[in-house]
């Protein structure tokens, strides 16, 4: 019998993700064969992301195994690399603008994104992507419709703007940075500071009610100090906006 290694990582992995040999086993969910169809078409499309295995004998479903280190264990990430991680999201974004869901595709987000542009990952962030010999996002178990903006600004303060003790223009220089990868155009660049407000809120407004009404894994992450993080970021992210956007459209 091949030995289970349980893996942790990102926020929402939840309980059940493990290695086994050279693959990962994590729950199928109705979304699962959405989400599959989807990273087979990226993959197609030129993205790396983990191969999609099938479903194992347990009923779980199964991926290839990619070692590396991930970048929330080096974060801050230094501006070449957070150039290189623009870039990541910009071609996801590009190979999703011309996927066509099946039809009765199922998706499970946790947050509903405002309009249904194209499929995002939805948590493009430190704790999600693989770096070393292959660079990656992982856990696209919450794709779902979504817009360009929201994904961005999700991404972009992940990255550059979780420190809500930092020097605002040393963060509004990372943050430019990312944004300088994406080669987002100026309607984006303007539009993004009023955005990662609204995603921060969100999140807050997530863990918040989660807490509230026993919804997990949020409501756990709310009182082991999640929620407090993500209220002090929220504030971060509103009180200098227009630090983010000078520096954005300077740029």
């Amino acid at each position: 019998m091949v030995h289970e290694e349980p893996l942790s990582g990102g926020n929402a992995s939840g309980d059940g993700v493990v290695r086994s040999g050279e693959t990962v086993r994590k729950p199928w969910t109705a979304s699962t064969p959405s989400v599959v169809a989807f990273v087979n078409a990226l993959r197609a499309a030129g993205v790396d992301a983990p191969a999609p295995l099938g479903r194992d004998d347990a009923g779980r479903q199964v991926q290839e195994f990619v070692p590396g280190t991930l970048a929330l264990d080096v974060y801050p990430l230094p501006q070449r690399d957070l150039r290189r991680a623009g870039a990541m999201v910009r071609a996801i974004h590009d190979a999703s603008s011309t996927y066509e869901p099946p039809a009765g595709a199922v998706w499970e987000t946790a947050i509903p994104a405002p309009g249904a542009d194209l499929i995002c990952h939805n948590d493009l962030a430190p704790w999600n992507l693989l770096t070393g010999e292959r660079w990656m996002f992982i856990d696209w178990d919450a794709a779902a419709p979504s817009t360009r903006l929201w994904d961005l600004a999700y991404a972009a303060q992940a990255f550059t703007l979780s420190d809500p003790e930092r020097d605002p223009h040393l963060a509004a220089a990372d943050l430019t940075a990312l944004i300088d990868g994406y080669q987002a155009d100026d309607e984006l660049r303007h539009h993004l500071p009023d955005t990662m407000s609204e995603r921060t809120t969100a999140m807050y407004e997530l863990l918040r009610t989660s807490n509230e009404n026993g919804t997990e894994p949020w409501a756990s992450m709310f009182s082991e100090g999640h929620g407090e993080h993500w209220l002090r970021v929220d504030r971060y992210v509103r009180s200098h906006r227009d630090t983010w956007r000078t520096a954005l459209l300077a740029s």
